[in-house]
């Protein structure tokens, strides 16, 4: 049984995703202690056990210490079963986060599967839906797979209450890698600022800063008021379309936030992508690596690597006989090649 350190590198939830995600794709059984130990509250959380309770249900695992703020866990997963499933954190915790967790083996099962998912879907520190279904998707579909997404309605901290589907048509002989090193032209631009039971100039405010500080046109800026949430909420997502991704790039609103703060957290990172021509920036770089892992191999370059994605590396690493080569290039971005020991599971 592999065992893992839930408090190293990063220290979080993602140790025990991605953890989870690569049990169920490689049939490895594993143990985690100390899950979440770094952090104000240790142990599991509700987004969390909702992971591993979905984990479970797909792997048909035996799995102990299943329990809100247990810092030990074991999971020995049996096989994948493909179906029909609904999930629900309960709270404003993040459900892409779920997605993630159990994707990659829904990627390989040996028929398709619809998900049913509900809690937060733009939540700080979180992949929001958009992201999910507009950046990270559609390099999934690249590698021979369909997997579609539909918002039903979305979730905002702290009240959550969000809901999206997804479809999920397995790959017919595996997974093909993906080599993602040149993004190509740039073709569109858009900022979105979202509100939901707030102010339209909230929005208004937000995408000025947008507008000011890259110098974008008033066409590719658009406020929008959310109607069908169930609470407050307010997200800035910029959008840069090129030949090859659409990379998308946020800042949350939060209580006690002013709306130019909330615009400036996602103009700072849109400015350092637009700076290189690297493929990917620092989230979908986060998310890139266990699916390329999975498939057997690729390659991307991304703006910079997150303490997210090294330790990404080394749980991988754990379960998959893996060589993942990190090197900085002349302009200060970074080139990720994924090699495989041996075949892929």
């Amino acid at each position: 049984m592999i065992t893992i350190d839930g408090s190293f590198g990063e220290g979080g939830g993602q140790i025990l995703r991605t953890s989870l995600g690569l049990a169920l794709v490689t049939g490895k059984p594993f143990r985690i202690q100390k899950i979440r130990a770094v952090r104000k509250q240790p142990g599991l959380l509700r987004q969390h056990l909702t992971a591993v309770n979905a984990a479970s249900r797909i792997g048909c695992a035996e799995v102990t210490g299943a329990s809100i703020g247990s810092t030990d866990l074991t999971f020995a997963p049996q096989t994948i079963l493909a179906g029909h499933y609904s999930f629900a954190v309960g709270t404003a915790g993040s459900a892409t986060l779920v997605l993630q967790t159990v994707l990659p083996a829904l990627l390989l099962a040996d028929a398709p599967s619809t998900l049913t998912l509900e809690g937060g879907t733009h939540n700080p520190f979180a992949p929001p839906y958009d992201f999910v279904a507009r950046t990270f998707l559609p390099l999934i579909n690249r590698m021979g797979v369909e997997v579609t997404a539909r918002l039903e309605r979305p979730g905002f901290y702290p009240a959550g209450g969000g809901k999206f589907e997804v479809a999920i048509t397995p790959a017919a002989n595996g997974l093909r890698r993906l080599d993602l090193l040149d993004r190509g032209d740039i073709r569109g631009r858009l900022a979105r600022a979202l509100v939901a039971n707030l102010p339209i100039s909230i929005a208004e405010r937000e995408l000025a800063v947008v507008a000011g500080n890259l110098s974008w046109k008033e066409a590719w800026l658009k406020p929008e008021t959310v109607d069908n949430s169930r609470g407050p909420g307010n997200i800035v997502m910029i959008e840069i379309e090129s030949d090859q991704v659409t990379e998308i790039f946020t800042g949350f609103g939060q209580r006690g936030l002013r709306a130019e703060a909330v615009a400036e957290q996602a103009v700072k990172e849109a400015r350092q992508y637009l700076k290189t021509g690297a493929f990917a920036g620092e989230h979908l770089a986060d998310q890139l690596v266990v699916p390329l892992a999975v498939a057997g191999g690729g390659s991307f370059t991304a703006v910079r690597l997150s303490r997210h994605m090294t330790t990404n590396v080394e749980i991988v690493g754990k379960f998959i006989d893996i060589d993942i080569q990190t090197t900085m290039l002349p302009d200060r971005t970074w080139k990720v090649e994924v090699k495989t020991g041996s075949s892929p599971p």
